[in-house]
């Protein structure tokens, strides 16, 4: 049957009536009608075979079309300039094209793991998914999207690998990233109390020596620095650079170190480090001045990096330097004064699970406004077992009943214009009531740890002193400011000591002359030293804990020492940092860490320090912070054993690299 279907219907028919009209004339005469018949008989075989001949010809045509279809497109694919694999779910090859011989040296065979040519190649992961990665082997970089085989029912599912080799890009996105400009801030941090006694020449001669080292470093990294005033520098540098001094852990804070004034003095660099991404050069120079604000806050000899909205930070093993003096404290004191004064009522709170420390800073400040006659609650949260026998004391004493409150109980609060003071901690996740920040938009921040990377948002007062033995030492020095006829109760006075006496260890610890002097002047407005003893009494319960506690402690190389508390003990944080304390007193001990679990959901961690290594580094890394001898953090949804084998793993590592630089600087001498 042609292809053409009514084409021959059309001749059918005619045939068919030049047959009837052969049939009539039959009728009539016999040999013509037989002459006809033979006439159409040669006529309807041709037809049939100019037919079949045109069906064989169009046959002909469409199979070299076919063919020719099937070579263009097995050249297309053969030639893509991507490598084509298709694989089971064992990464067999069932097929691969002509490009695979180019990505491994020869076409692999069928069967062949796709291991064996790429090992970094990943299939299980993504068996059965459409999407798409990036893999490298050796020095190529090979694209790889990968999408399901449709197979027949019954068959073995397959996977389409398209691969595609992207050196070219990886290389030039790598040099753009090396390439990207850096901008950094470098001060010397003590600068005032280096060249303090120094005559002309010998100030000089100590600026030159910070500025070769800074000069032979920088020309290391291939940067370009300028002095723009005594104690400030500014660095532009290409990324590579900064990955150079980063890879080396900024040896320049231990370098410059190591530079000595004749008052024996060391000088410390403090940085500020931002990398350019989208941002304008004003807006570099904005990030890098914030780091440099935020190394000297917390400290001082230490590298702020900021680098895709996260900051990492290098050195702070010198201890911080005491740069509070009192005209600083009288000038916070009476800024503080003046914001009370506006406001209609005063709020304080501290850190979640209050300490003496914390609460007696608290105290201290709701005396600064009960002495402007402002109405003033102390904010508690709901695990505050390390403070409960002073809240005990209050509760007894009428002036203070209705001070502390709870965060429950603010629902109602109607101040118009209230002041909300944050003593001891400038963390907003870790206050006593985080929601009271989005309520109280004047935030006053008193503190004495090292400045974090997380810091609560746009506060009308900052005063953070990390040389500060505590954050009632800062409070006490700000109240000896705040008016002449200001007079500390009893109570007062002792909770101010009780927090210096707790943060000092009984004045062992951090511990300078204004924390005497502090202490002094509560001594001298009654705090009461037995009271104290009495509040930091432990019972029966907590010395069997404390006892426990120490005998699970573990002695690591490097002088660490690790150890956990009983499960979910009352006032376990008070515990743990008890024995984080008699722990250090062992001898060969550099660090100690106590892990324990605070409540059902969340582990904490307490960390000592001799002074020798930073703890507040190994306490960042699980989102806490401190200062270099005392830090601690707390970690939601943790298990105590995990927590413990990670600051394990951080702590050595910190030491290890800790001990390396330092013998590197040794023996370099």
């Amino acid at each position: 049957m042609p292809r053409n279907l009514s084409a021959w219907i059309d001749l059918s028919i005619h045939l068919f009536v030049i047959l009837m009209l052969i049939g009539i004339l039959s009728c009539y005469n016999y040999f013509i009608a037989a002459i006809a018949f033979v006439i159409w008989l040669c006529l309807a075989f041709f037809v049939k075979e100019r037919c079949h001949d045109r069906s064989r010809r169009f046959e002909r045509y469409c199979r070299n079309v076919v063919r020719n279809l099937n070579e263009m497109m097995n050249y297309a694919i053969e030639d893509l300039p991507q490598g084509i694999l298709i694989v089971n779910q064992e990464g067999r090859i069932q097929w691969c094209n002509e490009r695979m011989a180019e990505y491994a040296g020869k076409k692999p065979e069928q069967d062949t793991d796709v291991k064996d040519i790429w090992p970094a190649v990943i299939i299980g992961p993504v068996w059965g998914t459409v999407g798409e990665y990036v893999f490298a082997n050796e020095d190529r970089y090979y694209q790889v999207r990968y999408r399901p085989v449709p197979v027949p029912p019954h068959q073995a599912p397959l996977m389409a690998l398209y691969v595609q080799d992207i050196t070219g890009f990886e290389t030039l996105r790598s040099s753009y990233k090396l390439s990207r400009t850096v901008l950094a801030y470098i001060q010397i941090d003590n600068y005032d109390e280096v060249i303090q006694g120094l005559d002309e020449a010998a100030r000089t001669a100590l600026l030159l020596s910070v500025n070769q080292q800074l000069d032979t470093w920088m020309k290391s990294l291939g940067g370009f620095m300028r002095r723009v005033s005594d104690d400030l520098y500014v660095v532009i540098l290409e990324r590579k650079g900064l990955d150079k001094a980063i890879a080396a852990r900024f040896d320049i804070l231990d370098k410059v170190r190591q530079l000595h004034s004749a008052n024996r003095l060391p000088v410390t660099l403090s940085m500020g480090v931002a990398v350019a991404d989208c941002q304008s050069m004003a807006d570099l120079g904005t990030q890098a001045q914030a780091g440099l604000d935020l190394a000297l806050g917390r400290g001082g000899d230490q590298v702020a990096v900021q680098i895709g909205g996260k900051t990492q930070f290098f050195g702070g093993r010198a201890k911080a330097v005491e740069k509070h003096t009192r005209v600083k404290a009288r000038v916070v004191a009476h800024a503080i004064r003046e914001i009370m004064e506006g406001a209609d009522a005063v709020y304080v709170m501290g850190h979640h699970n209050e300490d003496f420390d914390c609460f007696g800073a608290s105290m201290g400040v709701a005396k600064m406004a009960r002495q402007l006659g402002k109405p003033v609650k102390i904010v508690l949260s709901d695990m505050n077992e390390g403070i409960g026998k002073f809240e005990d004391i209050l509760k007894d004493n009428e002036e203070y009943r209705d001070i502390i409150v709870h965060a429950d109980d603010l629902a109602g609060m109607s101040a118009l214009n209230p002041v909300l003071v944050v003593a001891d901690t400038h963390i907003p996740h870790l206050v006593a009531a985080p929601a009271l920040l989005e309520r109280i938009p004047r935030v006053i921040v008193i503190d004495h740890h090292r400045r974090s990377e997380h810091f609560i948002k746009n506060p009308l007062l900052v005063y953070i002193e990390p040389a500060s033995s505590s954050s009632s030492e800062l409070v006490t020095e700000l109240l000896m400011y705040f008016g002449d006829d200001l007079v500390l109760s009893r109570v007062e006075a002792t909770a101010l000591y009780s927090g210096i006496v707790v943060d000092t260890k009984n004045f062992a610890v951090q511990t300078g002359v204004r924390t005497f002097d502090a202490a002094a002047y509560l001594r001298r407005s009654g705090a009461d030293p037995v009271m104290v003893r009495h509040l930091f009494r432990t019972d029966y319960e907590t010395t069997v804990a404390l006892a426990k506690a120490e005998a699970r402690s573990e002695f690591y190389e490097g002088g660490l020492i690790v150890s956990t508390c009983p499960e979910l003990i009352s006032n376990g944080q008070v515990i743990a940092a008890q024995v984080a304390d008699s722990l250090l007193r062992i001898e060969n001990v550099r660090m100690s860490i106590v892990v324990f679990q605070l409540t059902e959901d969340t582990v904490g961690i307490s960390a000592r320090s001799t002074g020798e290594l930073n703890v507040q580094v190994i306490m960042e890394a699980f989102g806490g912070g401190g200062h270099q001898n005392v830090a601690g953090a707390q970690v939601k949804g943790g298990d105590v054993e995990d927590i413990k084998q990670q600051a394990i793993e951080i702590a050595k590592k910190y030491i290890e690299e800790n001990d390396q630089d330092e013998s590197n600087l040794t023996a370099g001498r």
